[in-house]
């Protein structure tokens, strides 16, 4: 059984920091293209950034490029998203999703499963 697991998420103020962890376990983890999405009340689940299953490239959406990191450790089965410079806007369930490919990681659709989420509010 595949499980994500998603931790880190918590309430910060504007400015501040998090670093989002995501376990997965139950699947070959090299063998999956790694990404993260966010949801806000109201709006579509929405693609914050992804990183291959060679870890080689990463991927940014517009909103968060030049103050978010992605990285993966492959001993840890984990993904790391590093998230700097907060901001309210950014506020949001947070899903980490698994993709057997590094083709269309943008989309939704690509991902073959989904972590349950974890909430970042960032207060102004």
């Amino acid at each position: 059984q595949v499980q994500l697991v998603e931790s880190g998420g918590g309430l910060v103020q504007a400015g501040a920091s998090l670093r989002l962890s995501c376990v997965a376990s139950g699947l070959t983890f090299s063998a999956y293209s790694m990404g993260w999405f966010r949801q806000a009340p109201g709006k579509d689940r929405e693609f914050v950034g992804a990183i291959t299953l060679s870890g080689v490239t990463t991927l940014y959406a517009d909103s968060v490029k030049g103050r978010s990191t992605i990285s993966r450790d492959s001993a840890r089965n984990t993904v790391y998203l590093q998230m700097n410079w907060l901001k309210p806007e950014d506020t949001a369930v947070y899903y980490c999703a698994a993709a057997g490919g590094y083709v269309n990681l943008r989309r939704t659709s690509t991902y073959n499963y989904w972590g349950q989420g974890t909430q970042v509010t960032v207060s102004s």
